[in-house]
């Protein structure tokens, strides 16, 4: 079969008008989600146009006896490639001179993803408690397209399997399509974040599209026939859409309906209806449609870096002019590259040179990611972030004494040592475990590790979301009436004072218990940011060393924190430590743990880094010694150093 004699579906400048008002909604949301909360369905619409298209090459290809699985990929290489290359150069490149070696590290996973076509899968697997935010990801928005491509794999394959074997194609797609919206419907309430990434429960979206372009080719007469009003309803539900799905629904689930029916409503109305014809057919729309892919690679990383360099959410006159860098480099990529490729480069040369360097991309990302981030490049910017770099598993123990989702605590969460402090809390908590682990050279006690992501040691109400956390909360405290510490250490990342009368539970109940040493540890300072992007951003700027103390954002909110639970300490008559106490003064806070020191403090905007904890588990320590006199008592055993100096007072 030969490829020159494949069949395409006759161009229809409406589809194109409905892709730009898919990437204007995507474009909106990314840009300006404070006004267009729901436009992250453009993604949807656009999965229903490429079901469309897609199947309708196939289909009539394989009924033409025409198909050539060749052609088939080698043009959607010279289709999405080229744009998906330059996209994936230039954020490498900005990378290399915008990024912090973990940011870089990250970067290096995603184009290796992108490349490879599995960003979803990626994206899915990073997903946790210490996932970095969205905005810190300049290839997020490559998800959809893993997904896409999955589908261009696996559908085109089926569809022959089905041709050969004289199968119905109707019959398969819908109950393909049935059976992976069921998934999708199922899923969303148990894992949204699997339901919104993975292949299986998005895939449906895709074959609505082969669905339609079944019944266009082949049963027309079961679509509606009043064209005109079935497109106005189409759009309509695409402005639904846009208008009252926002990020707290349970998206996909039933609610992505209302964008695909919308797509297939004002596809299958065909172009001689009038809003197909006059609205989604204007020239205007049409040229935004046909540099929607382009535009849809370049929005999402020009704003993420925008957002990474500026510490926040730029400037609205920023965002529009990131929109419209990204218009024209659209407009060039599809001009100048796109097209070029597209149409013109004819045999099987620029086919496998586009390979190649997809390929050759996907190594130097890979490359760099293996590497840490290449954090050489550092040295002669900010010798700081060149030291740590978190290791959870390690420092935290995670999976064993930090836990997350369903997980089970180890046997090596309790030392069985005397006398013994129990850490109870969450990350933060988590965070403080390697300081008291390096106290142990200098002080004899044992640590019990029992934390969890998320979960304040809060005894009390919970939402319906989170059992989670009621479990952990209940065995910490059953295994501290068993074990009898003789010290409890709260620690949280306690944020408002709404926690207090919850803790005030806790504080009661370990009292009922016979805990006679209750320690409190106040709020961590709150950087507003990643403390290492703060440290960077001052070296871009100020080309120098930041000082020792630097301010922390929202300072007095958390301030009045630390007040209002020494005062609850002190009504309870527990022991209190503030965490501000030891790591800020007037001047601010401290980035590193001393003047001449590269270890910097925290690891992202409140996580003490190791030697951060071992900074502050030193002060903690020594108000330990300082408060903890006991009266005569035969059966207590205090904390003491190797030296065997005592606590003062006890016998």
């Amino acid at each position: 079969m030969n490829p020159q004699y494949s069949i395409h579906p006759k161009y229809r400048p409406d589809i194109d008008g409905l892709r730009a008002i898919a990437i204007l909604s995507v474009v909106g949301f990314h840009a300006f989600p404070e006004w267009i909360k729901g436009g992250f369905v453009g993604v949807d619409i656009f999965f229903v146009i490429s079901g469309f298209l897609i199947s309708s090459i196939i289909f009539g290809n394989l009924e033409k006896n025409t198909f050539n699985y060749y052609d088939f990929y080698a043009r959607r290489i010279k289709r999405i490639f080229p744009a998906l290359i330059l996209v994936l150069v230039a954020s490498y490149a900005a990378g290399w001179y915008l990024l912090l070696p973990d940011e870089f590290k990250q970067l290096g996973k995603h184009i290796a993803a992108g490349a490879g076509f599995v960003s979803n899968l990626v994206l899915w697997n990073e997903a946790g408690y210490f996932d970095k935010a969205s905005y810190t990801k300049p290839l997020l928005h490559l998800w959809s397209l893993g997904i896409e491509e999955q589908f261009y794999i696996f559908w085109p394959l089926l569809l022959g399997l089905v041709w050969k074997y004289r199968l119905n194609f109707l019959a398969i797609t819908i109950l393909i399509a049935a059976a992976s919206f069921a998934v999708n419907v199922f899923t969303v309430s148990s894992d949204q974040v699997a339901d919104f990434y993975s292949p299986l429960s998005r895939f449906w979206e895709l074959m609505m599209g082969g669905m339609l372009a079944y019944l266009t080719l082949h049963k027309p007469h079961h679509l509606p026939k009043d064209t005109n009003l079935q497109s106005m309803l189409g759009l309509l539900l695409i402005v639904i859409a846009v208008a009252s799905i926002d990020q707290q629904r349970a998206f996909p689930g039933w609610w992505a309906l209302l964008p695909t029916l919308g797509a297939f409503l004002v596809i299958s109305a065909q172009p001689t209806a009038w809003v197909n014809r006059h609205f989604l057919g204007n020239r205007v729309l049409v040229w935004i449609g046909l540099i929607s892919y382009p535009l849809y690679l370049w929005h999402w990383t020009i704003l993420s870096f925008l957002r990474i360099t500026d510490s926040g959410i730029p400037p609205t006159r920023v965002r529009i002019a990131a929109v419209l860098a990204s218009l024209f480099l659209a407009w060039l990529t599809y001009w100048a590259i796109e097209r070029p490729i597209r149409f013109k480069a004819k045999g099987n040369r620029i086919v496998v040179v586009l390979c190649a360097l997809l390929a050759l991309i996907a190594f130097i990302g890979f490359n760099t990611y293996q590497r840490d981030g290449l954090s050489f490049r550092m040295m002669q910017i900010s010798p700081e972030l060149m030291g740590y770099k978190p290791d959870l598993a390690k420092d935290f123990r995670l999976g064993q004494c930090f836990l997350e989702d369903s997980d089970q605590f180890s046997a090596v969460c309790l030392e069985h040592k005397r006398p013994l402090i129990f850490l109870w809390g969450d990350s933060h908590a988590a965070a403080l475990y390697a300081g008291l682990k390096t106290m142990q050279k200098d002080y004899l006690f044992g640590i019990a590790q029992f934390t969890a992501s998320g979960c304040k040691p809060l005894i009390g109400q919970y939402d319906a979301d989170e059992k989670f956390c009621k479990r952990i909360n209940d065995e910490d405290l059953a295994l501290i009436e068993k074990t009898r510490p003789e010290i409890v250490l709260l620690h949280a990342n306690w944020t408002n004072a709404g926690d207090l009368a919850s803790l005030e539970t806790t504080i009661n109940l370990l009292k009922k218990a016979g805990i006679a040493n209750i320690v409190l540890l106040g709020p961590d300072p709150a950087w507003g940011e990643e403390l290492p992007r703060i440290i960077f951003s001052y070296y871009r700027k100020e080309h120098k060393r930041p000082p020792l103390r630097m301010p922390m954002k929202d300072a007095d909110k958390t301030v009045r924190l630390d007040r209002a639970m020494r005062n609850l300490a002190a009504a309870h008559n527990i022991q209190y430590i503030s965490s501000l106490a030891i790591l800020c003064n007037p001047d601010g806070c401290l980035t590193r743990t001393a003047e001449d020191s590269m270890d910097i403090m925290t690891m992202d905007s409140g996580h003490l880094t190791p030697a951060g904890a071992g900074y502050e588990a030193r002060f903690i320590l020594m108000d330990l010694i300082k408060s903890n006199q006991p009266a005569n008592d035969s059966s207590h055993r205090a904390i003491i150093t190797q030296q065997e100096r005592p606590f003062p007072g006890t016998h």
